[in-house]
């Protein structure tokens, strides 16, 4: 089917959200909680657009809002444009010293918020990409705990997690770099806990904690094989594919 973005007619797969199909024609919608890894949060909602409908218009969260008839979708109206900049001007109050939400008040002309009390140390969002990432590749070491103006993102009672594996997904996911990864030599930590890491058996890299490595082994049920790095893994397998094409070419 086709659907209408800003007056510029795109395909649109059913069910496809909106977002993923501007994105795919090149029409840019701001977000904040959105990673194709872990679609679905909608909890910034930065990326709101109009949706026309028979005559009506409704404000949806592109990220989404799925596309299920052919319909008319405006991103950047005044409406819409009013609407970001509130969101922005909010998560600006909450996170005034970060450099992300600094270029979208500088894009979207937002001055820095006076009515509110902020904490300059704050740098969470409270997007929950985090906690999905550790669900999802992790653990579950971490959640948001508390409520209202207390509600944050941490371990059980901010202690070091007995769960936590150390592999850095949820500081990996963090839009706005909140969550803090220091990696000195053979030592990684994380959610206040200390991990020795392991080395790459090609290069030498520290990589990786026996934690993280021994929760992938149990998760496959297998051997992982070498102990390879990013970088070595695509390496080998690159050298293992080329080998396949010249033993295919060669008729062995």
């Amino acid at each position: 089917m086709n659907i209408k973005i800003d007056g510029k007619i795109c395909q649109a797969e059913h069910g496809e959200f909106i977002l993923d199909i501007a994105r795919r024609n090149n029409i840019p919608i701001p977000t904040l909680c959105h990673s194709d890894a872990l679609p679905g949060q909608a909890n910034c909602r930065l990326c709101v657009v109009a949706v026309l409908e028979n005559g009506e218009e409704k404000i949806v969260a592109s990220c989404v809002y799925p596309v299920t008839k052919e319909i008319e979708v405006v991103t950047n109206s005044a409406k819409i444009v009013n609407i970001r900049k509130t969101i922005i001007m909010l998560l600006a109050a909450r996170i005034p010293n970060n450099e992300l939400l600094n270029k979208l008040k500088e894009e979207y002309s937002v001055p820095q918020p006076t009515r509110f009390k902020s904490d300059n140390n704050e740098q969470c969002l409270l997007c929950g990409l985090c906690v999905r990432a550790c669900e999802k590749v992790g653990p579950a070491a971490i959640s948001t705990v508390s409520r209202g103006i207390t509600k944050k993102v941490s371990t059980p009672y901010d202690e070091p997690s007995k769960m936590c594996i150390g592999c850095g997904a949820c500081a990996q996911v963090c839009p706005t770099g909140a969550i803090k990864i220091r990696e000195a030599g053979q030592e990684r930590t994380i959610w206040h806990k200390n991990f020795k890491l392991l080395s790459c058996e090609h290069c030498g890299k520290y990589f990786i904690t026996p934690e993280e490595l021994k929760y992938i082994k149990d998760k496959l049920g297998t051997a992982t094989g070498e102990l390879l790095c990013e970088n070595c893994r695509k390496v080998s397998i690159s050298q293992k594919l080329k080998d396949i094409y010249e033993n295919a070419a060669s008729g062995c």
